[in-house]
């Protein structure tokens, strides 16, 4: 066979939680894929049958292989796919703004290696504009033209770690290409194996809904963030205000508060649409507010913890503090922005000895320091002056915390959580009644 003959029908750039789980089901639909990446560990272990994801077992990664999947980190692949998906990381820069250096250099890699009538698709998140102002330039270096040597077209990833219920097949699918055409054979493309594909009117609206989904629950989060400070203060159960609200059947969407916000995408894409709206010369003024409000919850968690121990007579500069769950979001071992961090931070520079409990993360450190981890739960909350949970991990179930914590703070509401297996005229959000136990 030719060199220049396509060998397969899908290059996947990027092998991380979005990645992954894209090639896995297009694996699934008999398509033939490669991963592309830069890192030869992960390659590595892809092909000896090893998982770097939550998503995806070891057992997925074997079935992978089974159908035909194969990693590498030689970027020639690319020059033998007719379709490439671009899922490389789009993290922002130490002055805030978007850093779209892996989207750029995988558009110069592609660019090298491009064939006329491939389909190149941008998944990773940014701002409107990126796929046409800033990757199609770099593709046409090729010598090719977007729209009519090639198509180019943005999908928005909407993987959401841990769920269960909603992955790649069955989360409707935003498409948006360049012109009519790149639309087209873009959510045919998708069609083989996600069951439904939407199409946006071009890549900026596309690029765009992927922001205004996640700039929604930044904004929301913020909003219960900052009542939950004030209810405290006025002696409100915000809580129990939620779950009333809750029971209106339209025009409501329950959001709780928390220590902060975490993962890639709410602590990170907002940001994308606010810088470009800056171009413009407007403030965005939600998000700005949203992202004030969301940074300081670290700090109200420092108060309430401190407020806690006082109350018992106790200085937090002595006192032992056990966090329970550093990743993100409960059940994944994700740690990506997580707000235990900074929480934790804060605890340390007043002085707390703090331990750690995650059954998700063997070691962990703040500030350059290794936190020691508990093995025993049980046992840890016993010897804690202060427990705080700030992740909801499965393992944390409120008879166990209020049996053997001697303080506590949920900033997570583990211990109003509605019992599911309780009839809903029968449920009840009243609070532990317990010396010493306290939801944020």
């Amino acid at each position: 066979m030719d060199a220049a003959t396509p060998t397969t029908d899908l290059v996947v750039i990027g092998l991380g939680y979005v990645g992954l789980p894209l090639a896995q089901e297009a694996v699934r639909a008999g398509i033939a894929v490669t991963g592309l990446d830069v890192s030869p560990a992960v390659v590595d272990g892809l092909n000896s049958g090893a998982s770097h994801v939550d998503d995806l077992s070891g057992d997925d990664i074997g079935e992978m292989l089974a159908g035909g999947f194969t990693a590498t980190a030689d970027p020639e692949v690319l020059g033998r796919a007719s379709t490439i998906v671009v899922c490389v990381p789009t993290p922002l820069s130490e002055e805030g703004g978007p850093d779209l250096g892996a989207v750029s250099a995988a558009g110069r890699m592609i660019a090298e290696r491009l064939r006329p009538g491939t389909l190149v698709v941008l998944e990773s998140t940014t701002y409107p504009g990126t796929t046409e102002e800033v990757l199609r330039p770099l593709l046409e270096e090729s010598g090719l033209v977007a729209g009519a040597d090639f198509h180019l077209a943005f999908s928005p990833e909407r993987i959401d770690p841990g769920n269960p219920a909603f992955g790649v097949a069955n989360t409707p699918k935003v498409v948006g290409g360049m012109t009519e055409r790149c639309g087209e054979l873009a959510a045919r493309f998708y069609g083989r194996f996600v069951s439904e594909v939407v199409r946006a009117r071009g890549t900026r609206e596309a690029e765009m809904a992927k922001l205004l989904e996640n700039t929604y629950r930044h904004v929301n989060i913020a909003l219960v963030n900052e009542m939950a400070v004030f209810c405290q203060e006025l002696g409100v159960d915000l809580w129990d205000s939620i779950a009333c609200a809750a029971t209106k059947p339209f025009g409501f969407q329950a959001f709780y508060p928390g220590p902060g916000v975490g993962g890639h995408c709410i602590p990170i894409d907002p940001n994308y649409l606010s810088y470009k709206v800056k171009t413009l010369g407007y403030p965005f003024r939600f998000v700005e507010l949203a992202q004030e409000i969301n940074a300081r919850m670290p700090g109200y968690v420092l108060q309430r913890a401190q407020e806690l121990l006082n109350d018992t007579g106790l200085a937090l500069s002595r006192s032992r503090v056990l966090l329970l769950g550093v990743t993100y979001k409960a059940g994944i071992a994700d740690q990506r922005e997580s707000p235990a961090r900074p929480v934790a931070r804060k605890l340390a520079e007043k002085g707390a000895t703090l331990t750690y409990h995650d059954p998700y993360v063997e070691e962990w450190s703040v500030g350059g320091q290794d936190v020691p981890r508990a093995l025993d739960l049980e046992e840890a909350l016993r010897e804690a002056d202060l427990t705080v949970l700030l992740t909801d991990h499965p393992d944390y179930r409120p008879k166990l915390l209020t049996e053997h914590a001697r303080l506590l703070l949920d900033t997570r509401g583990v211990l109003r959580r509605l019992d599911p297996e309780v009839p809903q005229q029968d449920r009840t959000t009243a609070p532990i009644e317990r010396e010493g136990v306290q939801v944020l």
